[in-house]
């Protein structure tokens, strides 16, 4: 299979024309992801086309609530193997993207990727988000922050809201049906400064993957005494 052209032919389909170095850096992390996760947990997912689909494609559909600007700067929480960071990077190179994630030794390995990738202005921090908000230089620095991270929308919205400037979004990829999750969440998104927008929900192009991405915009600053130390934030919801 030429891999290049699956990929180009993939994004092609949700209107993104990939440059022949664009699906070539996708390839690569491709081939990095597989090598690193036969040492380290990063991916359930290992299948080229359920790669390309569930992470990649996945990764970049947050286009359809928000499109990254000009020398934006954007912040991953919780990335992971770096999704949907690097890919978002990958595909709007004029982004400033920091990826933030507690476990050192996938940090690394983002940073492998970065620098085989050739991939500037992107920056891969080892810690956790409640320590890393409460920081100057990251607190509400950021236009967009985005989270693929497993929590409920409570907890990850006091992890994430603080990285946002006034104006900006907080953009978390939800699975299932998150009605619920969403009435339970809207006193801590208040009170974070925060307020519920627009959602999107569709069928992940290509799986039977359901997918909800949620427009949260800021629309004043948090709390100074928000996000709580570490680990309160999923033990006790804000409500």
């Amino acid at each position: 299979m030429d891999k290049r052209a699956y990929i180009r032919d993939e994004f092609s389909k949700i209107q993104i024309e990939l440059s022949e170095k664009q699906a070539e850096q996708f390839e690569q992390y491709y081939e990095m992801l597989i090598a690193k996760n036969e040492v380290m947990n990063l991916t359930a997912i290992t299948e080229f086309e359920e790669v390309v689909q569930k992470h990649f494609i996945d990764s970049v559909m947050i286009k359809e609530v928000r499109e990254p600007g000009d020398n934006e700067k954007w912040i991953d929480v919780g990335t992971g193997a770096g999704f949907p960071g690097i890919p978002l990077k990958i595909v709007y190179p004029q982004l400033q993207v920091t990826l933030l994630d507690s476990l050192n030794k996938r940090v690394k390995f983002l940073q492998e990727v970065v620098d085989a990738l050739g991939l500037e202005q992107v920056e891969a921090l080892h810690g956790r988000a409640e320590e890393y908000a409460k920081k100057a230089e990251y607190r509400e620095q950021y236009d967009c922050c985005v989270s693929r991270a497993v929590a409920n929308l409570a907890s990850l919205s006091e992890y994430c809201l603080p990285f946002v400037k006034v104006g900006g979004a907080f953009v978390p990829y939800k699975s299932g049906k998150i009605q619920e999750e969403i009435e339970a969440a809207g006193k801590a998104v208040e009170i974070l400064g925060g307020r519920i927008g627009q959602r999107k929900e569709f069928m992940l192009p290509g799986s039977d993957m359901y997918r909800c991405l949620l427009y949260i915009e800021k629309m004043k600053a948090t709390a100074k005494k928000y996000p709580r130390k570490a680990g309160m934030p999923t033990k006790e919801p804000l409500h």
